[in-house]
């Protein structure tokens, strides 16, 4: 039990810069007094008293601002930052590594018996006043954004953002990858900003580089059709860039955007 409560303010170090010392986390921390009147609810639940459990859960309430139901399973190092507001369902299911930000809502869809909570693996972090409805699972090391509400599954490692949920990271990935293959294919070596940068300059850029990956995927076309027709015309190469080809354009001390 010692060495799960040690683990538990370890866990608070890690996570937040805030804390200061191990007297100030054990005084301070809501989160952690939840966590703790939790695993004694879940026990007596788990026993069988479930009133007790109930009323236990009901204190930790009151005194935390933190609804937990006795019958939620909850892994290891549990981190509940600030925590006002949160609410966990009988049948969620919370891996180790878990974090959760004040005003999120584990909760259901149904009314009937049975699973009706979400499951989330090891490692996923939940944003400010999300709320994730539904029994399905949200994979490891995902993330949820603040305020989304998403009520389908999230795959392991991606974010989910938005009303109603949708999966960016994944997305964005692939297209950040094409759009770094282009940049590279053209020289393009300044191209270093990703695609959250809230940039407009990097997002224009992110959006010609896009146009040229079409117009080159539009182009290949055109000459495998050439080809097929017995024309050389695309075997011809096109001249190399440089560097005196940007002699008016660049500035004393510029290199050339290759």
């Amino acid at each position: 039990m010692f060495e799960r409560m040690r683990e538990d303010i370890q866990s608070v170090f890690h996570r937040d810069p805030a804390a200061r010392n191990a007297f100030e986390v054990l005084t301070c921390y809501p989160g952690l007094h939840a966590i703790w009147l939790h695993r004694v609810a879940h026990a007596c639940w788990g026993m069988g008293w479930k009133w007790l459990g109930r009323l236990v859960s009901t204190f930790s309430r009151w005194l935390t601002g933190i609804e937990i139901h006795p019958g939620a399973k909850i892994g290891r190092r549990f981190f509940i930052d600030h925590g006002m507001g949160i609410v966990i369902g009988e049948t969620a299911e919370i891996g180790n590594d878990v974090t959760l930000y004040q005003g999120v809502t584990l909760g259901g869809t149904s009314w009937n018996k049975g699973k009706r909570h979400p499951t989330l693996e090891d490692g996923v972090v939940v944003g400010a006043g999300a709320k994730v409805l539904g029994p399905f699972t949200v994979g490891a090391g995902a993330k949820i954004g603040s305020n989304a509400v998403v009520t389908k599954a999230v795959p392991a490692g991606a974010t989910a953002v938005g009303i109603p949920g949708r999966i960016i990271a994944k997305e964005a990935d692939e297209q950040e990858a094409k759009r770094q293959a282009i940049a590279e294919k053209y020289g393009f070596d300044a191209y270093g900003l990703g695609q959250d940068m809230p940039d407009p300059v990097a997002r224009a850029i992110g959006q010609l580089l896009d146009h040229l990956q079409a117009v080159d995927e539009r182009l290949e076309g055109m000459c495998r059709a050439l080809t097929a027709l017995g024309s050389d015309y695309c075997a011809k190469k096109l001249p190399e860039l440089r560097d005196e080809d940007f002699a008016g354009v660049k500035g004393e001390g510029e290199s050339s955007p290759r």
